[in-house]
């Protein structure tokens, strides 16, 4: 399942040179996931009320193109893997009035425990949706 997120930038996305500054990007990768989360019937507030938090332990981004000031972007957030423990996304970003690919990109969450912080089983309630999406 590709999600689709569409997404203006702001003035203050761009940097000296007057183009997206290469952190937003990232930044940008997260609303994805997140809206991701939420097009499949997750919220991360309540996944973290019952005690999970979904932290990045790799991310990758290749820039091909800027993106500058009040260009709309469409980012597409595909799920890529998926096990008990982990859960990997592809992402990429498009200027959407030329659909021109500005960055293509990859993060690998793991699922822990918001208590300990350790590594831990997600619960079926949220592997199954996530395990459905993935197919």
């Amino acid at each position: 399942m590709v999600s689709t997120t569409i997404h203006r930038v702001n003035f203050y996305d761009t940097d000296a040179m007057a183009v997206v500054h290469h952190s937003n990007y990232i930044r940008w990768f997260e609303i994805g996931r997140v809206d991701f989360l939420r097009r499949i019937g997750i919220t991360l507030g309540e996944m973290m009320d019952d005690g999970y938090v979904f932290p990045i332990t790799e991310v990758k981004c290749k820039y091909i193109a800027s993106g500058k000031f009040d260009d709309v972007l469409r980012i597409e957030t595909t799920p890529v893997a998926l096990t008990k423990v982990k859960m990997e996304f592809s992402y990429k970003i498009y200027r959407d009035s030329d659909n021109t690919l500005l960055v293509e990109g990859f993060t690998q969450n793991v699922f822990t425990s918001r208590q300990t912080g350790h590594i831990t089983r997600l619960p079926e309630k949220y592997y199954a949706k996530m395990r459905a999406a993935l197919n």
